[in-house]
């Protein structure tokens, strides 16, 4: 884990999430450094999604803290926010608008106008490839072509800290290549968080993995360093040696 210093530009510590009685994110702590590609991985319902809400400041958490580059994201939440860029899970929009109308009013609460408007329009449409469908409603695109939509509006200010929510959900194998391809790409000058349960995603652009189950940390290594702790050396099957009960055993026996 790198230590606090300027290429720190994520920083969570005790992040703590309760519904009732129910601990949805239990103390996780990481930090992510500039040039990083961080997967965070788990089964469905592990706390993925909730610790990425909470980073992102739309939701707060029970206990615990989350910074975008020393801001923390409740006490100094419009700082950190602009900071950040954010693709929720589900990349909501607002459906009647056309790709170009919405983020068109993504770039203007952004606080951009004029030429830079258009400019940073034009960048994001061509980076997530969206230049044959820009003129149409949301609600038409099919579901790979929403999730671009959503890609674009979080790359609109060109944040130093992206935190995508399973960006590649919904696309076909082509459309998955570049978009993983934009992420190798913008990686140099970012620390990315990208959560998954796709495995193939780790191997394909992270450089650091941390595994969460039952909404605890179990795992935090490079992708490399994961394969080498299960005989077979794939990364499904430590996958399933950590977030699986019992999985543990059975592999030692």
């Amino acid at each position: 884990m790198p230590s606090v210093n300027e290429a720190t530009l994520i920083e969570i510590n005790g992040l703590t999430k309760k519904f009732g009685r129910f601990t949805a994110v239990d103390n996780v702590s990481f930090r992510v450094a500039k040039g990083e590609v961080l997967g965070f991985l788990g089964p469905n319902g592990a706390g993925k999604s909730t610790t990425m809400r909470m980073l992102a400041g739309f939701m707060i958490p029970t206990a615990g803290t989350a910074r975008i580059c020393g801001h923390d994201v409740q006490t100094d939440g419009v700082a950190a926010r602009r900071l950040l860029g954010f693709l929720p899970e589900g990349a909501p929009t607002y459906p009647e608008m056309s790709v170009t109308g919405f983020l068109a009013f993504c770039a203007k609460i952004r606080g951009f106008s004029g030429r830079d408007l258009e400019n940073r329009i034009q960048t994001a449409i061509d980076r997530t490839q969206l230049q044959g469908v820009r003129l149409q409603p949301v609600e038409t695109l099919s579901k790979g072509f929403k999730r671009r939509v959503g890609l674009a509006q979080a790359l609109l200010h060109d944040p130093p800290v992206l935190v995508l929510d399973e960006p590649t959900d919904g696309l076909d194998p082509n459309q998955k290549f570049e978009v993983r391809k934009l992420i190798r790409e913008m990686a140099p000058d970012k620390a990315i968080v990208i959560s998954t349960h796709i495995l193939e995603e780790v191997d394909a652009v992270c450089t650091r993995a941390i595994i969460i189950a039952g909404g605890r940390v179990v795992a935090d290594a490079t992708p490399a360093e994961l394969e080498r702790r299960h005989p077979s050396g794939k990364l499904d099957d430590v996958f399933r040696q950590l977030t699986l009960p019992g999985q543990k055993s059975k592999d030692a026996a």
